[in-house]
C-alpha cells in the first residue's frame, strides 16, 4: 500500500555542527497541533460541564486526555528538529525561548487570578491573601487549570540543552535511553496513582508534580528521538502508518472496556486519572496515529485550497486560543445547565463545544491586534490596514455583482 506523507527533514547524518540554515517547514506539525488543541478544548468542556460522577462523560475525557502527553512529545520534537545538528548557544537558547511562553504564562496568570477576584470566587479573601495567592499560583501553575502546561514547558526548555547533549552523546543506542525512560515512566505513574500518606509541605509538594516535567519525561524524550531520526520515522509511518492507526482503535477500546472494569471499583472521576499506568501506551498509540493522519494529510496538501489555509490559520492562533478558552468556558457556565436540559446532554454540550471555540478565537484575533499581542498569544501583533480591507470589500462585492449580472444575462 502506497501512502503520501510529508517528505522527511533535511537528513543530519551526525551531531557535529553544520551550517546554519531553516528546517524545511512540516506541515504534519501544523495538523498535529491543531487536533490535539481541538482535543484539549473537548476535555475540558465536558469535564466542566457534566457531573464529575457521570461515567459517560469520565470515559470520553479519559482518551482526550492523550493532549497534555501529545504536546510534551510535540515539545520535544520541535525543539530537536530546529537544533538536531546545530551548535547551540544555550543562554541564546534560552534569551529566545523563554520569554514566548514565559511572558504569556505570567501575563494569563494574572488575568485569571484578576477574573478570580473580580467573580468574588474565594469570598471573604483578604487583599494580602489574594496577592499571596497569586504568587502561589504562579509559582506553581495553579492560576487557572491550563497554566501548568506552560510551567512545564519551561521546564522543558531549561533542560534541551542537557537532552541535547545526552542524544548526541547516546547516538546508536537512543532505544535504550527510550527503554529506560518508559521503565522510569511506569514506576512515576505507579506512584502517582498510590501515592504515599504524606501531611504538610511534602503532601503540598507531591499534589503539585503534575506541574513538573518529572511526570512527562518519557514523552519529551520521545518526541526528541523522533525528531532526532525524523527520516526512519518518516519511512516507518509510510510502511505502518495504517497499522498504527488500527493499534490506537484498539488500545482505545481496550482503554475504555478497563476503564468501565474499573468504574465497579472505584468513582468514575478517579478511574479516570490520567496517571494510569495502563493508559501509557494507549496514548502512545493515539499520538502515533494522530502524526500519522497528520502526515497523510500533509503529503497530499495543497498549498491554497480551504482546508490548508484554516491549518495555517488554526496553527497561527492555536496558543492564544489555548490560554483563552477557559475563561471562555467560564463566562458561559451559568447557561450550561439550561443549554443541556433544552438541547440534551449530547447536543447542549455540543454547541457549548463550538460556542467556546467561537469565543476563544474572537479573542485571540483581538489580541493579535493589539500591542500586547506578544505578551498574550506568544505571536507579534497584526497589523490589520483599513484601507486594504475596505478595498478587499469593494473588489469582492464588484466581483459578486459582475457575476449576478453574467447570471442574469446568460
Amino acid at each position: 500500500m502506497s501512502i503520501g506523507i510529508a517528505p522527511p527533514a533535511v537528513a543530519a547524518q551526525s551531531g557535529t555542527s553544520a551550517p546554519r540554515r531553516k528546517r524545511p517547514h512540516l506541515h504534519q506539525i501544523d495538523l498535529f497541533r491543531i487536533i490535539t488543541f481541538a482535543c484539549v478544548i473537548g476535555a475540558h468542556v465536558v469535564g466542566n460541564s457534566i457531573d464529575a460522577s457521570n461515567t459517560a462523560a469520565n470515559g470520553v475525557v479519559m482518551p482526550l486526555h492523550f493532549t497534555r502527553d501529545a504536546f510534551f512529545a510535540l515539545t520535544g520534537f520541535v525543539l530537536i528538529y530546529q537544533y538536531r545538528g546545530k551548535s547551540l548557544d544555550t543562554r541564546a537558547f534560552w534569551r529566545k525561548r523563554f520569554p514566548l511562553v514565559g511572558i504569556p504564562y505570567l501575563a494569563w496568570s494574572v488575568i485569571y487570578w484578576g477574573y478570580s477576584v473580580l467573580a468574588g470566587l474565594h469570598p471573604g479573601e483578604s487583599i494580602r491573601s489574594a496577592l499571596w495567592r497569586l504568587v502561589f499560583e504562579t509559582a506553581t501553575g495553579g492560576a487557572w487549570y491550563q497554566l501548568y502546561f506552560l510551567l512545564v514547558t519551561m521546564q522543558a526548555y531549561l533542560l534541551f540543552p542537557l537532552i541535547l547533549r545526552m542524544l548526541r552523546a547516546t547516538e546508536g543506542r537512543h532505544r535504550w535511553i527510550l527503554a529506560a525512560s518508559a521503565s522510569v515512566q511506569l514506576v512515576i505513574l505507579w506512584f502517582l496513582v498510590r501515592p504515599p500518606t504524606l501531611t504538610g509541605r511534602p503532601l503540598g509538594i507531591w499534589n503539585h508534580l503534575y506541574a513538573t516535567v518529572i511526570p512527562y519525561q518519557f514523552y519529551i524524550l520521545l518526541g526528541a528521538i523522533a525528531a532526532w531520526h525524523i527520516d526512519a520515522v518518516t519511512r516507518t509511518v509510510r510502511r505502518l502508518g495504517p497499522v498504527f492507526v488500527a493499534a490506537a482503535i484498539v488500545g482505545l477500546a481496550l482503554a475504555e472496556l478497563f476503564f468501565l472494569w474499573q468504574t465497579g471499583q472505584m468513582p468514575a472521576w478517579q478511574a479516570n486519572n490520567v496517571f494510569m499506568p495502563h493508559l501509557l501506551p494507549c496514548y502512545i498509540l493515539i499520538i502515533f496515529a494522530v502524526y500519522t493522519i497528520s502526515s497523510w494529510w500533509a503529503g497530499h496538501r495543497r498549498e491554497h485550497d480551504l482546508f490548508s489555509r484554516a491549518v495555517r490559520y488554526g496553527s497561527d492562533r492555536s496558543f492564544g486560543i489555548f490560554l483563552s478558552h477557559p475563561i471562555a468556558l467560564q463566562v458561559l457556565a451559568p447557561v450550561i445547565p439550561a443549554l443541556q436540559n433544552h438541547l440534551g446532554l449530547l447536543w447542549g454540550t455540543t454547541v457549548l463545544y463550538l460556542t467556546v471555540v467561537a469565543m476563544a478565537i474572537g479573542i485571540t484575533e483581538v489580541a493579535r491586534r493589539i500591542p500586547g499581542s506578544l505578551w498574550l498569544t506568544g505571536r507579534p501583533m497584526l497589523h490589520t490596514d483599513p484601507r486594504a480591507v475596505a478595498t478587499r470589500l469593494r473588489r469582492a462585492h464588484s466581483e459578486s455583482a459582475d457575476d449576478l449580472s453574467y447570471t442574469a444575462t446568460r
